[in-house]
């Protein structure tokens, strides 16, 4: 009768470890704040000209990495240049013009004082003094304006980032406001982790985060500085009809949403070298604010 007792107390503890451990597991792997769906990300950088001509030299290579202001390629400057010139010269007309056409309105008014002219003579000449002014201040901003376009010829990096996908060469021909050259930006290294819903509310922002990089040995270390706000809604659509495109659930079946989380990188183990899209595997340490 003891044995008996003594197998069922056995059993009946074995089987409570099991649904503790159950209970744990199932705790850990679903709604434990972690993810093995995470991925590096930068800000892409497209760098396009303002002014449009052929490509003379390129100044970088693919993968390149380059400082804040670095030239990146240059746009053919002889018409720039001519029409800088061409600018100036006009300015120098302008110029002339208005000297005179003041000069003549201060003798005329002169004039009108004496009695010699009349009035609306006098008056006429101040008007036309007024638009010759004018006119050179326009002159001076058409010459600002083809400097600007000569030195815009230039085409420099915006910020310290790495040159990406470059298929530019020299001899293409360069559109104003048509991306030429990609930028990754240096310093907009983050981590995305896509966390499923019933795990958001035991992560808040601030709190650390260890991140795992596959072929990386070393773990990097990170804050959670924000969450996604928004995602895609496939029901949304229309079809060719501009009905609403309603996708079939099954209504005992209901997955969770992934969102993005924004992860912030503190410190990255020297050697290590990131690359948007590598993969990770993310674990939020969690807090009191995320309990």
């Amino acid at each position: 009768m003891k044995r008996n007792a003594g197998g069922v107390t056995l059993t009946a503890a074995l089987v409570v470890c099991a649904l503790v451990l159950g209970h744990h597991l199932w705790d850990y792997y679903v709604n434990a704040p972690w993810t093995r769906d995470g991925r590096v990300t930068a800000d892409v950088v497209r760098v396009a000209p303002e002014v449009s001509g052929p490509i003379e030299t390129v100044h970088v290579t693919d993968n390149q990495f380059v400082r804040a202001g670095d030239v990146l390629f240059d746009i053919s400057a002889e018409r720039f240049q001519l029409a800088v010139e061409a600018a100036q010269a006009d300015l120098d007309n302008t110029r002339e013009t208005m000297k005179f056409r003041v000069s003549r309105a201060a003798r005329n008014a002169t004039l009108e004082k004496k009695g010699s002219i009349s009035q609306e003579a006098a008056e006429q000449a101040d008007q036309e003094a007024a638009a010759a002014r004018a006119e050179y201040r326009s002159a001076e901003v058409a010459l600002e304006l083809a400097r600007l376009n000569l030195e815009r010829a230039s085409v420099r990096a915006p910020v310290d980032g790495y040159v990406t996908n470059l298929h530019l060469r020299k001899g293409d021909y360069a559109v104003a406001g048509n991306a030429s050259v990609s930028l990754l930006d240096a310093e907009s290294f983050r981590v995305t982790g896509y966390f499923r819903e019933t795990q958001l509310a035991r992560i808040a922002a601030g709190d650390p985060v260890r991140i795992g990089l596959m072929g990386v040995r070393e773990d990097l270390s990170g804050h959670v500085e924000s969450f996604g706000r928004g995602i895609a809604d496939r029901n949304l659509s229309n079809d060719a009809l501009g009905l609403p495109a309603v996708e079939p659930v099954f209504s005992w079946v209901r997955l969770a949403q992934r969102i993005p989380v924004r992860i912030g990188l503190d410190a990255v183990p020297q050697g290590v070298e990131l690359a948007a899209g590598m993969t990770a595997s993310i674990e939020v340490e969690e807090t009191s604010g995320g309990e």
